[in-house]
């Protein structure tokens, strides 16, 4: 017994020694060369074998405290889609006003490889190296590591230098491939106070420990160190209906809570929304931005003449500012060149754009502020800071009604946002300070309403009929961006494969670019080949053909990440099928209700037998735009439910 004892335990020592050695920075192994697969999770294309950071501090006389942040990686390439690891990027801020831009140098990049039991060691050379500008608050170096192939492991460690002191650069340790271990080390002098959070849903260990730093600065001061680690953290697998990965995945957050040097009084970093909001107000590229007017004050005569509506007031100048101005496609809440140059040259970014319309409104009565916006893409900020915004729209007020308005893209209206603006909450701000949350998320629902009108062929196997389609609001919207600009003929032919390979004639459209505030309507006869299966001379076909659900799209057994599905959302098939000569109905599907708690999901079907018609109305609501993950199990349901409903067989009987 004592035997079988000393053998475990020199067992699991030698696995300690071995785990150990993996985890130190240029000491790869012939055994992770060797390896095939990860060894928890298979599918993996590749794997983090290790992330190791350190944030700590120094200081230089006139510049005060700057940050070094060192990182270390070790990556397997297990299969060709994971080769894409071999390139790194890490962008850095360099629009600070008062500080020095950021700046990142990567070292010791290596690949290795196994060749003929040997492993052989590829540096980077500087060919591999670079370095560019992303816009005037963002650079990005690169690295592309070589000879990465099958099997390969790579290693390579990187500094980002920076003198904002304020929010430490995020340490991610959760990707879309697994991580074996990670280990994040902060040592931060006691000067500094930081409010830490986690993201996402990964259980970490923390050890802290305050020690005598010696006299670093010339003086002695007392230093919190801590340690986060963990062990085996899952890949964050591709999920539909998820608005930005980034806002789940595992990631330790730092945001300067207060600073307490020697000598002098307490500061208090911690802000509020209000606080931020106010702070960009101020600044000259925003504020005194949005005073400036007599640069639009004679087009602003001509445009409205003896117009007092406040409505249509709204919506000419509105239409006038997107017509006149063209985007650039830089974001940002700040202006570049100015509104009277961007006026003058008809193109500008984000603000410069929305500051004419909102000075333009202004000028003719209307109230309006600014509103800061995050889009999908910049995720949802844990702590109030300015870089937590990167758009700015207006929002209007006519008789206790805001309406949101973007003059930047061609197919909004007044509110109907660009797809990537309805993310959370934007902060709306006025000059005197005031600020206030408001919903980005919209309330009204937007439709797809199909009537379809058919007759049965049995002798050809075919369903001819014709189509209407009204698309509303949001959908009208999505819609506009997506087919606006495409051939007609290249639309037909891809809406043909999406509606079970159908033939669509005599194909018409309204208000495809123009009358954005209508909806889109689509008309077209068809002819469907592959619509209803005949068995012993007995039809049987779906009710709403080849609109039909075949598929859920939640498949997982659990979900991560919350669902969704962007803006409220309603499908209405109104289906009157023509019954063909010779036959009845023998059967049809019951009525079906079903409902989430409160209505957030709804799905009717009714099938009906009137003189030699089948009436079918299907309606499909999501009305709930965002989905916790706890009702994941819930909306799946609901789905499968809706699916079988759907697929329910009319079946006609010959006589």
């Amino acid at each position: 017994m004592k035997i079988r004892l000393f053998v475990v335990m020199l067992v699991a020592i030698s696995f300690l020694k071995v785990n150990a050695q993996n985890f130190e920075f240029g000491k790869v192994s012939i055994a992770e060369l060797e390896e095939k697969n990860h060894t928890i999770d298979t599918s993996a294309v590749a794997a983090i074998l290790f992330k190791k950071g350190k944030t700590d501090f120094s200081y230089a006389e006139g510049s005060g405290f700057s940050t070094f942040n060192v990182y270390e990686f070790r990556i397997k390439i297990y299969k060709k889609e994971g080769l894409s690891w071999a390139n790194q990027k890490v962008s850095y801020y360099v629009g600070y006003e008062n500080l020095n831009d950021d700046k990142v140098r990567f070292s010791s990049a290596i690949t290795y490889n196994l060749e003929n039991g040997k492993i052989v060691k590829t540096k980077l050379n500087s060919e591999g190296a670079f370095n560019t500008k992303i816009n005037k608050f963002w650079n990005q170096a690169t690295i592309t590591l070589p000879n990465v192939k099958v099997g390969s492991v790579i290693e390579f460690k990187y500094v980002l230098e920076s003198e904002n002191v304020v929010r430490l650069p995020d340490f991610d340790f959760q990707f879309d491939i697994p991580v074996n271990f990670f280990e994040y080390r902060t040592e931060i002098p006691e000067f500094f106070i930081y409010s830490s959070s986690l993201k996402g849903n990964v259980k970490i260990d923390t050890e802290v420990e305050v020690i005598d730093s010696g006299k670093r600065y010339a003086y002695g001061f007392k230093q919190i160190n801590k340690v986060c680690n963990s062990r085996n953290i899952p890949a964050l697998k591709n999920e539909k209906f998820v608005d930005n990965t980034s806002n789940y995945s595992g990631s330790i957050v730092n945001e300067l809570k207060r600073g307490r040097f020697p000598n002098s009084p307490v500061v208090d970093y911690a802000s509020s929304w209000e606080g931020v909001a106010k702070t960009i107000y101020k600044d000259k590229n925003f504020g005194d931005e949005l005073k400036l007017n007599d640069y639009f004050s004679e087009d602003l005569k001509v445009l409205l003449q003896d117009i007092s509506d406040p409505k249509m007031r709204l919506n000419i100048v509105f239409k006038f500012v997107q017509n006149r101005m063209n985007w650039n496609k830089e974001l940002g809440y700040y202006v570049d060149k100015g509104v009277e140059k961007a006026y003058q040259e008809r193109t500008g970014n984000v603000a410069e754009i929305n500051f004419i319309l909102i000075s333009m409104l202004k000028t003719v009565g209307i109230k309006v502020n600014p509103v800061l916006v995050s889009t999908i893409e910049n995720g949802i900020s844990i702590f109030p800071n300015r870089t937590g915004f990167n758009y700015v729209i207006a929002a209007a007020e006519i008789n206790g009604e805001k309406i949101l308005l973007d003059a930047t893209n061609r197919f909004t209206t007044p509110n109907i946002l660009p797809l990537n603006l309805l993310n959370w909450k934007g902060r709306l701000i006025r000059e005197d300070g005031f600020s206030e949350a408001i919903e980005l998320i919209p309330a009204i629902i937007s439709d797809d309403d199909y009537t379809l009108k058919a007759t049965i062929k049995p002798d050809s196997g075919k369903i001819e009929g014709k189509l209407t389609v009204n698309r509303t609001d949001y959908s009208a919207f999505n819609f506009r961006e997506i087919n606006a600009n495409k051939p007609q003929d290249i639309y037909i032919e891809g809406l043909e494969n999406d509606l079970n390979k159908i033939e669509i004639k005599d194909y018409s459209i309204k208000n495809k670019k123009e009358n954005l505030a209508e909806p889109v309507v689509e008309n077209f006869n068809f002819t469907s080949n592959n619509s209803f299966d005949v068995i012993q001379e007995n039809i049987y076909l779906n009710p709403i053909l080849f609109f039909t659900d075949i598929k859920n799209p939640f498949i997982q057994e659990e979900r991560e990440m919350p669902i969704y599905f962007g803006y409220p959302h309603r499908y209405i098939y109104n289906v009157t099928l023509e019954l063909p000569d010779g036959y009845i109905v023998e059967s049809l599907p019951e009525p079906k209700q079903i409902a989430l708690e409160n209505k957030e999901a709804m799905f009717t079907m009714s099938v009906i037998n009137k003189e030699d018609k089948i009436l079918i109305k299907l309606e499909k609501e999501i009305n709930k735009p965002v989905f916790a993950v706890t009702d994941y199990i819930m909306l799946k349901d609901f789905f499968n439910k809706m699916i079988v409903s759907q697929n329910e067989k009319i079946v006609l009987k010959k006589i």
